[in-house]
């Protein structure tokens, strides 16, 4: 019975998960929606931010995505990023998250020592978590500068799959 209940409690907080996930990717629909939007600082200079639910690597990359694409728009081949921000837990996918402990213990009551290992199963019943990532980007034409932070946007758009 035990067993069943542990199952069942499994497949409820996956169920859970599935609720809410990560929009197909496009643009924010609405204040508080998923989906990107950018503001234009300056004619080359945008700042990209990308609202997505879940975990922040996949949020993050649709941001890449967004830079890339918004680049090749306005003509320039390629980007670089001044400041990037990320607001959310970086695994905030919810679900279900497996766990190994090891302890030990001793206790002056009757002269025993004890250890042992634990094995647990971490629920996260609330379900993934809302996160964001924006992006301040500066493009350019031509060849990309030899800069760690700065990308090929067609590179970018070939390499990350939507």
């Amino acid at each position: 019975m035990k067993r069943f209940a542990l199952v069942l409690t499994g497949l409820s907080a996956l169920a859970l998960t599935a609720c809410a996930s990560l929009a197909p990717y496009g643009a924010q629909r609405g204040p508080g929606g998923q989906g990107y939007a950018e503001q234009r600082i300056e004619s080359n200079r945008y700042r990209v931010t990308y609202n997505g639910v879940g975990p922040a690597g996949r949020v993050a990359d649709w941001a890449l995505v967004r830079a890339a694409d918004l680049t090749t728009e306005q003509g320039y081949d390629w980007f670089e990023v001044t400041q990037s921000w990320t607001d959310g837990r970086l695994n905030g996918g919810g679900g279900v998250r497996p766990s190994v402990s090891i302890g030990g213990g001793s206790s002056r009551y009757g002269g025993y020592s004890a250890s042992g290992v634990g094995v647990g199963l971490g629920l996260n019943f609330s379900g993934p978590e809302p996160t964001s990532t924006t992006l301040e980007i500066v493009m350019g034409r031509g060849a990309k500068p030899d800069r760690p932070n700065a990308y090929d946007a067609r590179s970018v758009q070939a390499s990350i799959p939507r």
